[in-house]
């Protein structure tokens, strides 16, 4: 029998089909208006890639969603790349992504943070072709080795590596995984923590609050920037066991020690209840009552580049 991977606290449930029936036909007390899929304004600046494609400057640039292109020492890198019009031909994305296909560096290594579609995306991952390495979560070996993509490193919770040039840590996440209809957990989910030359970042993935964070933080050093879901929460009754809301988003920056919060997993793609344009202002309310100094919260434009430095 194929393995089936588990939460830290050992969960591995998610919602069955009553409760997305509840959730889909509106029969729960969390309803909101419908709000648009596309056509909301979000904040994008245009990037031609010209000063990525040196690669000399140590930088986050969002490409949207979950997508991010890392620059480290030389180095690039993509995580959860996701460059398509829609995920599965069904939903569309509200906004173009951030760096076009031209615009892209050399990729020396591709991060899959799990295989859910909106991270995982076949097309985009086809096209980048057999020249990165891909860094993937145990399990999800075969389904890039079948790709044609044969520089595949599968990793477990807390592996270590050093990947062309990077030190890459494969860390945990409360999520779940799924891809077809027979291979549920049957592969694992996490986050990455890449550094090289002292600079150090880390990607959630898709992820609840758990007691991880703080495990994150003890045992990976110093993270400069911590790129950590803020959207796709709502109806927390629904949602809470997968993905975090922004206050939980806060919690996990505090958890981590981290330098910055820059936050993702909003404004691309309308996947749950709330309006795409509403997470950042509650990360903005949350963090005034907080008392956190605003130089750490990085709320980046769809194609922004950030600078990083220690």
């Amino acid at each position: 029998m194929a393995r089936r991977f588990s939460n830290l606290d050992g969960t591995a449930d998610v919602a069955d089909l009553v409760d997305v029936l509840r959730w889909q036909l509106g029969f729960h007390d969390e309803r909101r208006p419908r709000a648009p899929a596309t056509g909301v304004d979000v904040p994008t600046v245009s990037n031609d890639g010209r000063v990525l494609r040196h690669a000399t400057k140590d930088a986050l640039t969002w490409i949207g969603h979950a997508s991010f292109l890392i620059q480290l020492g030389g180095r690039s890198a993509l995580i959860d790349p996701v460059m398509s019009d829609r995920l599965s031909a069904v939903v569309r994305r509200n906004v173009a992504p951030g760096l076009d296909w031209p615009a892209l560096p050399k990729i020396d290594v591709v991060l899959v943070t799990h295989n859910h579609r909106d991270h995982m995306d076949g097309p985009t991952l086809k096209r980048l072709g057999r020249d990165p390495v891909y860094v993937v979560p145990r399990g999800l070996g075969p389904w890039f080795e079948r790709a044609g993509l044969r520089r595949v490193v599968e990793m477990d919770w807390w592996q270590e590596e050093e990947i062309e040039g990077l030190h890459v840590t494969f860390v945990p996440s409360q999520h779940w995984s799924r891809r077809g209809l027979t291979d549920m957990n049957a592969s694992w989910w996490g986050g990455y923590v890449l550094e090289r030359g002292g600079l150090r970042v880390y990607h959630s993935g898709d992820t609840a609050w758990f007691d991880g964070f703080s495990l994150i933080g003890n045992r990976c050093g110093d993270i400069h920037a911590a790129m950590l879901p803020i959207g796709a929460y709502a109806p927390r009754w629904f949602m809470r066991p997968q993905h975090m809301d922004p206050g939980d988003a806060v919690r996990a920056f505090e958890a981590l020690g981290a330098s910055k919060l820059v936050a993702m997993h909003w404004g691309t793609f309308k996947l749950t209840d709330e309006h795409l344009a509403e997470p950042p202002e509650l990360l903005r309310e949350v963090w005034a009552r907080s008392g956190l100094p605003e130089r750490h919260r990085l709320v980046p434009a769809i194609g922004e580049t950030l600078l990083l430095d220690r």
